[in-house]
C-alpha cells in the first residue's frame, strides 16, 4: 500500500491555523477554526485526487479566521 502524503498546498494553509502561540483572547477565536481546518481536512484529503477545493475552502477558512481575529484585536482598542 502506498505511503499516503498531505498535498503541500494543504500542508501550507494548515500551518496558519495553529493558535498555541497567540495570547489567550485570541486563542479562544482562533481554535474553533483550527479544529474545523484538521476535521475538515482529515474527512476529505483521502477521498479526492485533486485538492484544489480542499485548499480553495481552506483559504476561506483561514480569510474569515484572519476576520474575527482583526475584530478581536479592534475591541481591544
Amino acid at each position: 500500500m502506498e505511503e499516503f502524503r498531505r498535498h503541500p498546498g494543504v500542508v501550507s494553509l494548515l500551518s496558519f491555523f495553529v493558535y498555541n502561540h497567540l495570547p489567550e483572547g485570541f486563542q479562544a477565536i482562533s481554535r474553533p477554526f483550527g479544529e474545523l481546518a484538521e476535521q475538515l481536512t482529515a474527512a476529505l484529503e483521502r477521498r479526492t485526487q485533486h485538492p484544489a477545493e480542499l485548499t480553495a475552502g481552506l483559504r476561506k477558512l483561514l480569510e474569515a479566521k484572519d476576520c474575527f481575529v482583526r475584530a478581536q484585536l479592534r475591541a481591544k482598542e
